[in-house]
């Protein structure tokens, strides 16, 4: 949820906000205020956020590590979106061996394949729908010599309908995008007042839950989908509710949310 936030609005306009602001609205949220400090002291410790303070008031911006992450977010969201009606029949392979002992590392590879779009084709061998550039992840993993990566055709007579069953978990991504639809559709109808100081936190809520869903996401290619694949509906009715929600969504930010800009040349604060 916090990042989030921050893709909403902190990302793009060189500005910082007052932490007493976040812990206001995610209070609206129902997130407790030990809970929200906990996660800004975490992010910040972290290298994900600049604090900057303003009198006796702590704000908090990004760095460019966490803005790296948020606009890669924002394009999964807006720009790439969750229905891949255009692939061209290529495949990425990633074939990997790693030590017995190496738990973590394999944890942390695994963790960032699915994100990337990937699912366990056999053991140590991953594919994804694409050509999808892994060598900056596992280069930063520091895993490039454990790892080799292919592009690739299926032969004429591969049933790819079947080898998406087996290698993704279509029945729960399918129940997510249902779950999502059952939850915010009624939201997209004129019959359903909101209030301008629910709109932010319902649309801060939304979108967290949008993210979380098309992350797990691998878009796979649609003509080997079910006839019913609930994607395309489900993202329809985000940017429907996204835009009814927008205008008082605004009105809100802007009352409860204290922003400063960011004071160029001033290092970070610990």
């Amino acid at each position: 949820m916090m990042l989030t936030f921050l893709g909403d609005q902190v990302l793009g306009r060189d500005v910082c906000v007052y932490s007493g602001s976040v812990i206001e609205l995610f209070g609206r949220a129902g997130v407790g205020e030990q809970a929200t400090r906990s996660t800004l002291t975490r992010m910040a410790g972290r290298g994900l956020l600049r604090k900057q303070r303003e009198g006796r008031r702590m704000y908090f911006g990004l760095t460019d590590r966490s803005e790296a992450i948020l606009r890669d977010g924002d394009h999964r969201i807006w720009h790439t979106g969750a229905v891949n009606s255009d692939w061209d029949g290529t495949w990425t392979l990633l074939g990997f061996s790693l030590p017995e002992a190496w738990q973590r590392q394999r944890h942390d590879l695994r963790s960032r394949l699915v994100w990337s779009g990937f699912g366990p084709l056999f053991s140590g061998l991953w594919i994804a729908p694409g050509e999808v550039d892994v060598a900056a992840l596992v280069a930063e993993l520091g895993l490039s010599s454990h790892a080799k990566v292919f592009r690739a055709h299926a032969d004429a007579g591969t049933d790819i309908g079947a080898m998406i069953e087996e290698a993704w978990q279509l029945p729960q991504l399918a129940s997510r995008y249902e779950e999502f639809l059952g939850r915010w559709l009624p939201f997209a109808q004129d019959g359903v007042e909101v209030r301008d100081d629910d709109a932010l936190v319902l649309r801060l809520r939304m979108a967290t839950e949008w993210l979380q869903i098309v992350r797990g996401d691998p878009r796979l290619p649609v003509k080997h989908l079910p006839d019913d694949w609930p994607a395309e509906e489900a993202e329809k009715t985000f940017r429907a509710v996204h835009t009814r929600l927008d205008a008082r969504a605004r009105r809100s930010a802007k009352r409860l949310l204290d922003l400063v800009p960011v004071r160029t040349g001033t290092p970070a604060q610990a």
